[in-house]
C-alpha cells in the first residue's frame, strides 16, 4: 500500500504571493469583495498571479479567472487597482462564462515591491499576514476599494487606527467576532472591504493507524493542516506518513500533552482513532475543555457508550458529551480505511459549514 506524499504544512495563495515577490517577481492579488446569488466562491476568496504567468487560488472556480488575469497583467504594468464586476446581465459575463445566475465583484491590485513599484498593496503587510496565519493568530485586513489604503487590525488591538473612519473601525471590531467579510460605505461614498484573516483549519489525528494515513491525505486535499499524534514510535514514522515532519506535524508525545502544546483553537478539529482508552480518554478530556469545532472518536456504539460513562465520572455533563461524535463519521456504509477516512472528513466539513447533514446522526 502506497499513500501519496503530503505537504508538511498548508500553503495558502498569499504564501505563494510572498514567495514570488521575494524572488523578484511582480505579483497581483485578486479578492472577491462581493457576491450575489449562486456565485461559486465566497467573499474573501483570493487568487494570486505573477508577471511570469504563475497562478494560485481562484475567485470563481474557473468562470472569470482568465479575464481577471488579463486585468492583473495591466495593473502589474502600472495601471490603477480596479474592482471588476461580473454578472449575467452584462455582455462581459457571458463572454467569460459566468452564466450561472450569480454576480461577483473582484478587486485586483498589485503588491508593491522592487519588481512592481506602482503596486498599492505594501509588501510588509503581506509578510505580516503570512506570519499571523503561520502562528494561528486572527486579524482583520481593512482596505479601501480604490486600493489606496490598507490597515491590518489584530485581535488584541483596540486602539484607534490612523486613516480608518470611526464607522469603519466599529464595523471592523465587530467582524473580529463575526468572522465574515463585509463592505462598509461611508456617507461620502468611500467603500471599505473588511476581511477577517483567520488561521487555516487544522485536523489533529490521534492514532497513527491505517485510517490515519488516508485521513491525513484527505485533510490536506480539503484545505486542512493535518497533524498526526501517537506516542507509539513504531507507528508514527515518516515512512508511513510521507511529507509529515517528525516533531511538528508527526508528533510522538502523549496526546493530551501534545494538544496543550499545540494550542487548540476554534479552527481545530480533533479525531481519535486508537481504540485504546489510555490514549483516547485523555485526548477527549482535553478536547472537551477546548474550543475545538469538531471532536470525533472511532469505535462501535458499545465502545462509545463505555467512553461516555468514563468521561461522565470525570465531571463532564451530558451536554458536554454531545460534542463527541461517535461512532465517528457520516453513516455512509463505509468499509475499509479509505472509505472510513472519507466518512470522517465529510462529517468534519459538514460540521464546519453548519450543513444540515451534520445534524443527521445516521448511526
Amino acid at each position: 500500500m502506497t499513500v501519496p506524499a503530503l505537504f508538511s504544512q498548508l500553503v495558502t495563495p498569499l504564501d505563494h504571493a510572498l514567495l514570488w515577490a521575494r524572488q523578484g517577481q511582480a505579483v497581483a492579488l485578486a479578492t472577491v469583495t462581493g457576491t450575489w446569488g449562486s456565485s461559486p466562491r465566497p467573499a474573501g476568496s483570493n487568487m494570486v498571479m505573477s508577471k511570469n504567468g504563475l497562478m494560485e487560488g481562484s475567485v470563481s472556480g474557473g468562470c472569470v479567472e482568465t479575464d481577471v488575469m488579463l486585468h492583473a497583467q495591466d495593473i502589474m504594468d502600472g495601471q490603477a487597482p480596479t474592482v471588476l464586476s461580473y454578472g449575467v446581465s452584462s455582455a462581459k459575463a457571458w463572454e467569460v462564462g459566468l452564466a450561472c445566475g450569480g454576480k461577483l465583484d473582484v478587486m485586483v491590485e498589485a503588491i508593491q515591491s522592487p519588481a512592481c513599484p506602482t503596486g498599492t498593496w505594501p509588501l510588509h503587510l503581506l509578510e505580516q499576514i503570512c506570519d499571523l496565519q503561520a502562528s494561528r493568530k486572527a486579524a482583520l485586513l481593512v482596505r479601501s476599494l480604490d486600493g489606496q489604503q490598507h490597515v491590518l487590525v489584530q485581535a488584541h488591538q483596540q486602539n484607534t487606527h490612523e486613516g480608518l473612519p470611526p464607522s469603519v473601525q466599529e464595523a471592523a471590531f465587530h467582524q473580529l467576532q463575526d468572522g465574515r467579510c463585509i463592505t462598509v460605505e461611508e456617507a461620502d461614498g468611500q467603500k471599505w472591504f473588511v476581511q477577517p484573516i483567520i488561521p487555516p483549519p487544522r485536523l489533529l489525528i490521534v492514532g497513527a493507524v491505517h485510517i490515519a494515513q488516508y485521513l491525513a491525505r484527505m485533510a490536506q486535499i480539503t484545505g486542512f493542516s493535518p497533524i498526526v499524534i501517537d506516542p507509539r514510535e513504531a507507528l508514527a514514522t515518516p515512512d508511513r506518513f510521507p511529507g509529515l515532519e517528525s516533531g511538528t506535524t508527526l508528533i510522538t508525545e502523549w496526546p493530551d500533552e501534545a494538544l496543550e502544546a499545540l494550542g487548540v483553537d476554534t479552527m481545530t478539529a480533533i479525531v481519535t482513532l486508537t481504540h485504546d482508552a489510555k490514549l483516547d480518554d485523555p485526548t477527549l478530556e482535553a478536547a472537551l475543555k477546548s474550543p475545538a469545532f469538531y471532536i470525533g472518536a472511532l469505535g462501535s456504539r458499545k465502545t462509545q457508550a463505555s467512553r461516555l460513562q468514563r468521561l461522565q465520572t470525570l465531571g463532564f455533563t451530558e451536554q458536554d458529551l454531545k460534542r463527541i461524535r461517535g461512532p465517528v463519521g457520516l453513516a455512509i456504509g463505509a468499509i475499509g480505511a479509505e472509505e472510513i477516512a472519507l466518512s470522517i472528513m465529510a462529517e468534519i466539513v459538514a460540521t464546519r459549514r453548519h450543513a444540515p447533514l451534520a445534524d443527521i446522526r445516521g448511526w
